[in-house]
């Protein structure tokens, strides 16, 4: 490895990063959505309870909670709120017996508001108990101990209907350095996402003073997403639509202004609200974000479902894409670690770190390594036309399509008819319709 990729290497922040999620903590992570701003109050029993229930209120699925945690147990909570409001979710761990709980949880109701939903935490894998806490009202019996994850997706499933759709995955794009075709990047897997797929997608283009969106789709329109972050508030399905420019059937984008005589004061609660509206509407929301650091900038980053950094193969793009690597990994426990796409590589005459010394330097494969091809990249670029849509034939084009359809864990139906030619004809053709 060079002396620059191990400098880089060892400037790890100390106590390590979040491990990669797999198995069941990665369905448990997929399944849990963003919970509404709500109120919950944990009585805990046990102090691993309480450290899993602080975990998961500092996860960002639960930014928009107030939670409280106790110690004490169903006791402590029948003396809090005998005199005080109870709050929208009370969480509550019990070691007690089945009928003992039972007595205590009844005595707890005297004192809930209506509304009030309660989660109990036992110690007991215990059918009848279970049953008897339904009976009751009791929301949910999870049984200790549990994970940060198993706890969010079960608070995520009371209060997202399962019959209702799901909200849409938010994708955020960031360069490690200006000028690396994260943009690009973006555009190119949004477009690809609708055709592969069949799916509505947005690009919502937050780069309000230079955004290329609107120039990488040949669109010039008069309004776009300055409008929506200005008064979030008055954001709906009807101004939603007035607001977006349509590329394709199933492409929109929210374009940025591009004017330099406007100063634009954005405020990260601005920019949840306006997601927030925008992903219900579609499955897949594209975030376009400036090379920029701001306290919104990195807000939208670290709620986003997932994270691609695009980095050219230098020693800047490499010190800053492991600052940004170091900073996600540690405020995202809960997640999968961002993406890492290797942009222009094997440019010309430019001093390159290789592409086995950049993944070593930041303990990140990348996931696609794109070559440099300004020839191809360029010409689309001016005709305002996406690398597939320009040639077809060009190499980066399966590579973009192939990251597209990893970012929505799909996988390409070509490549699963070569895996199996030998299937069953009319049922596989309904399998991959799916």
């Amino acid at each position: 490895m060079s002396r620059q990729a191990t400098a880089v290497q060892e400037t790890d922040l100390e106590g390590g990063v979040a491990p990669e999620l797999g198995g069941a903590d990665l369905e448990h992570a997929q399944r849990a959505r963003p919970i509404p701003r709500i109120s919950i109050q944990a009585f805990c029993e046990d102090e691993n309870s309480a450290e899993v229930l602080q975990e998961a209120a500092e996860d960002r699925r639960l930014s928009k909670t107030h939670v409280s945690i106790h110690m004490g147990g169903i006791g402590a909570a029948i003396a809090h709120y005998q005199e005080n409001p109870t709050p929208n979710l009370i969480i509550i761990e019990s070691s007690l017996e089945r009928s003992d709980m039972i007595v205590q949880l009844d005595h707890l109701s005297e004192f809930c508001d209506a509304g009030t939903r309660v989660v109990v935490i036992g110690h007991a894998n215990d059918v009848l108990l279970y049953r008897e806490l339904l009976k009751r009202g009791v929301s949910e019996y999870l049984v200790a101990p549990i994970t940060p994850l198993m706890l969010m997706e079960s608070l995520s499933n009371l209060y997202n209907s399962p019959d209702a759709e799901p909200v849409g995955s938010v994708i955020a794009f960031i360069g490690a350095k200006g000028g690396v075709g994260s943009s690009t990047i973006c555009h190119n897997i949004a477009w690809s996402l609708s055709e592969q797929i069949k799916t509505n997608v947005i690009i919502a283009d937050l780069d309000l003073a230079f955004g290329t969106t609107g120039l990488d789709f040949n669109q010039d329109p008069v309004q776009g997403i300055a409008d929506a972050l200005q008064s979030p508030e008055r954001l709906d399905e009807m101004l939603l639509d007035r607001l977006l420019t349509k590329c394709t059937e199933r492409l929109s984008i929210f374009a940025a202004p591009v004017v330099l005589d406007r100063d634009f004061d954005i405020s990260g609660d601005a920019c949840d609200v306006v997601i927030d509206v925008v992903r219900q509407h579609v499955p897949f929301v594209a975030i376009d974000l400036p090379h920029t650091w701001s306290p919104w900038v990195k807000r939208v980053l670290l709620q986003a479902d997932e994270i691609v950094i695009t980095a050219a193969p230098d020693l800047a793009n490499l010190r800053n894409a492991k600052n940004l690597m170091d900073l996600i990994k540690a405020s995202r426990n809960h997640d999968r670690a961002p993406r890492l796409v290797i942009n222009m590589a094997g440019m010309p005459k430019r001093t390159e770190i290789s592409v086995k010394e950049f993944a070593a330097a930041l303990g990140v494969e990348p996931l696609q390594v794109i070559e440099f091809d300004c020839e191809n990249f360029g010409q689309a670029s001016n005709n305002g036309q996406m690398i597939e849509e320009f040639s077809a034939k060009a190499k980066a084009a399966p590579q973009l399509r192939d990251l597209a359809l990893t970012l929505a864990n799909r996988k390409d139906a070509r490549a699963e008819k070569k895996e199996k030619p030998q299937s069953g004809g009319f049922l596989q053709k309904l399998k991959l319709k799916r």
